[in-house]
């Protein structure tokens, strides 16, 4: 049973850039701070670092609207290249209006606009840029977890973190959007709680409450925090990538 939880953030990353080994920034940042990862040390890392090292950038000037993205552009008052894009990493709108488009996302998640973003990601050459979500977190998540496990010889787990809209409550959490070496999902079913009945529908989003917590330091403007330690938890469910959240159609009330 966890009684005390630890986070800090790593300080002094420099910005990130297209190609850049972001398994060795974390590193030399927790040099730079005197820290060492230990045992079950969780690494949060927001999307936004992951998509840059990743070169997951769209140039806008290279990006021609399609009919369909000039329709939905007028609807929600956006600029039909950022919709065309939002559309290209998307397999439907679930709902718009002015100012806002709900998309299911290639992966599966629904999320405002796909994730495709330009907050926090500087001009190059005068060029506008969208960022997108990794192709693929989980797999993200598990690159970093090797070089980061293998660097300081400890079992670590990686969280990449996000931040969505809550349909039923005002303002974004942190949620993960891929993980590795921690259970995604922990399934109660089948326990007794603590009267001693059993427990029939408890499943814990165990990644995206890890990243809630590191979003309280990470921030979600200008505090340039991007990556956060947790320390102290435990866990003994199987490991599960963040793929196993997403719920099925035949579970989904609401869409």
């Amino acid at each position: 049973m966890t009684t005390r939880l630890e986070l800090f953030a790593v300080p002094n990353l420099p910005m990130v850039r297209a190609g850049d080994n972001l398994p060795a920034l974390i590193l030399r940042g927790l040099e730079a701070a005197g820290q060492r990862l230990q045992h079950r040390d969780v690494v949060v890392v927001a999307q936004k670092i992951v998509s840059k090292a990743e070169g997951r950038t769209v140039d806008l000037a290279d990006v021609t609207p399609s009919r369909r993205a000039v329709e939905l552009a007028k609807e929600v008052g956006k600029d039909p290249r950022i919709v065309e894009v939002v559309l290209s990493e998307s397999v439907k709108v679930v709902r718009s209006r002015p100012n806002l488009m709900i998309m299911q996302h290639r992966l599966g998640f629904v999320m405002a606009n796909a994730g495709v973003d330009q907050s926090n990601v500087a001009e190059q050459d005068g060029a506008q840029r969208a960022l997108l979500l990794p192709v693929d977190p989980d797999g993200s998540a598990e690159a970093i977890r090797a070089r980061l496990s293998g660097a300081h010889g400890v079992e670590v787990g990686v969280v990449i973190s996000d931040s969505f809209g809550r349909p039923w409550r005002r303002g974004t959490a942190g949620v993960a959007i891929g993980a590795a070496g921690l259970p995604s999902l922990i399934d109660l079913r089948g326990q007794p709680d603590l009267f001693g009945r059993t427990l029939e529908v408890s499943i814990i989003g165990f990644a995206d409450e890890i990243a809630s917590a590191a979003s309280l330091l990470q921030g979600q403007a200008a505090e340039g925090q991007p990556v956060v330690v947790l320390r102290g938890l435990t866990w003994h469910a199987p490991t599960v990538p963040v793929a196993e959240l997403v719920r099925p159609p035949e579970e989904d009330l609401f869409r």
